[in-house]
């Protein structure tokens, strides 16, 4: 039962830090604003997280997991590879269900200056990366999508939807929703040998 109890206040912690990570940014985000949240002493997160860094680097991993769940199971459900992968890049579009952007966004930002936000970043973004590639291969292996590389492919179709989700994200109106999907499904069709319609979800 003590167990138990460590592990809920541990998800209660990790749910707090995304709410004021969300408000205040990874670099302006304390222990104690997380501990004012949640009624809490300092020392009860610390007792949890060895340190600032470490209470960040699991608070992306913990919100970002949820990303990457809905990624499985869009990956791994029904339909052809090019209707999977469809979905996914839709998803993953500038107004998609599964595209926390501005929360990945910080936490790049935050990579920058802490290994241990960086490894997560790196562990999370290249799971996603070869989500997408393994999508790729099956609809090679199943004769639907034509490409030599579903590993390159897969990385330059994503670094694609990163940097235009940056550009939406952080500069609000510069790009339509529309554009950034036409842009992606254009770029992704060439790599796999099909025509963008039939990216469409």
């Amino acid at each position: 039962m003590a167990r138990r109890k460590v592990e809920v206040r541990r998800e209660e912690i990790l749910g707090a830090t995304c709410d004021e990570v969300a408000k205040r940014g990874f670099a302006n985000t304390r222990a104690a604003d997380v501990a004012a949240a949640l009624g809490v002493s300092t020392g009860l997160i610390f007792y949890h997280f060895e340190s600032k860094d470490a209470l960040l680097s699991a608070a992306f991993a913990y919100a970002a997991e949820r990303d990457l769940a809905r990624l499985d199971h869009a990956a791994q459900g029904r339909g052809s590879a090019r209707r999977r992968l469809a979905r996914i890049l839709t998803m993953y579009g500038p107004e998609g269900e599964g595209a926390g952007w501005a929360l990945w966004i910080d936490a790049w930002a935050a990579a920058l200056r802490s290994p241990q936000m960086a490894e997560v970043s790196r562990r999370l973004d290249v799971r996603w990366k070869d989500t997408v590639a393994a999508v790729i291969a099956q609809g090679v292996a199943s004769g639907e999508l034509t490409c030599a590389d579903p590993s390159g492919a897969a990385w330059r179709i994503t670094a694609l939807v990163d940097g235009l989700a940056v550009q939406a994200t952080v500069h609000d109106g510069l790009l339509s929703s529309r554009q950034v999907s036409g842009w992606v499904r254009a770029t992704a069709a060439a790599e796999l040998g099909i025509a963008p319609g039939d990216l469409r979800p």
